[in-house]
C-alpha cells in the first residue's frame, strides 16, 4: 500500500503506520523522526531544522523535498510506504504529487485519522519518548509508563518530555495544523483519494484502511 496519514499531532498517525506495516511490509516514512535524527546527529540539516521544531513550527519546504525524493526511491519502498505527517502544507501535496509523478508512484489514498481535540492535548501532554534516536520508543505516563520512572524498558536511555509536547508547544503546533495542513483534507479529497476515518481507536483505522484497499 502507498499512503499518506493525515491528522493533527498526537491523533496517532505513528501508531497506525506501525500497525500497517504488518499488514504488507510496506515501510513507514516519517519526516519528524528523519529530522529529530539529523537535530541529534548535528548535521547542517538538523541545525537548521532544530529551531523550528523547537517552536513547533514547520520545518520549509526546501529541507524536506530532497529528503522525500531519495528516501522514496530507496529499495525497503518497492512494497509500499506509509507517510506519516507529510505533507503538512497544499504546496507540499502540489509539489509531492510532482514528485511522485517523476519517480513513478502511484499514490493509493490519504486517510485522516480524525480525533477530537482535547483527547489530542491529553495523549501529548503525557507522552513521553526515549531520546535514544536508534529507539525513539514512546510511552505515555497515564496508560503506558516505562517500567521504570523516565527510563526506556527497551534500550535504558531516559524517557523524557519532548520540547515540542509541552502543553503551550502543543497549542501551538494545533494552531499551525489548523492553518496550514487541515485544507490537505479538502486537497486529496477533490483528487477522490481521501478516506476520513472519525476513531480513536488505532484498530478501527486499521480495520478501515484493509477494508477500503481490499486487503
Amino acid at each position: 500500500m502507498k499512503l499518506i496519514l493525515l491528522g493533527a499531532p498526537g491523533a496517532g498517525k505513528g501508531t497506525v503506520a506501525k500497525l500497517l506495516t504488518a499488514v504488507d511490509g510496506s515501510v513507514q516514512i516519517s519526516t519528524g523522526d528523519i529530522l529529530r535524527g539529523a537535530v541529534t546527529a548535528g548535521t547542517e540539516l538538523g541545525k537548521e531544522a532544530a529551531g523550528y521544531m523547537k517552536r513547533g513550527d514547520l520545518v520549509p519546504d526546501s529541507l524536506i523535498m530532497g529528503i522525500m525524493e531519495a528516501r522514496l526511491q530507496e529499495s525497503d519502498c518497492e512494497k509500499g510506504f506509509l507517510l506519516d505527517g507529510f505533507p503538512r502544507t497544499i504546496p507540499q501535496a502540489e509539489e509531492l504529487t510532482e514528485l511522485l509523478k517523476k519517480v513513478d508512484i502511484q499514490l493509493d489514498m490519504a486517510v485522516e485519522i480524525d480525533v477530537p481535540k482535547d483527547i489530542i492535548l491529553d495523549r501529548l501532554c503525557t507522552r513521553r519518548t526515549c531520546e535514544n534516536p536508534d529507539c525513539q520508543a514512546i510511552y505515555n505516563v497515564k496508560s503506558n509508563p516505562p517500567k521504570v520512572e523516565g527510563i526506556c524498558d527497551k534500550c535504558g536511555a531516559k524517557a523524557i518530555q519532548r520540547e515540542d509536547e509541552t502543553e503551550e508547544a502543543i497549542s501551538h503546533r494545533l494552531e499551525t495544523y489548523n492553518e496550514k495542513t487541515a485544507p490537505l483534507i479538502d486537497f486529496y479529497k477533490e483528487k477522490g483519494l481521501l478516506l476520513s476515518v472519525p476513531a480513536t481507536s488505532s484498530d478501527a483505522v486499521i480495520e478501515a484502511v484493509k477494508k477500503k484497499l481490499n486487503l
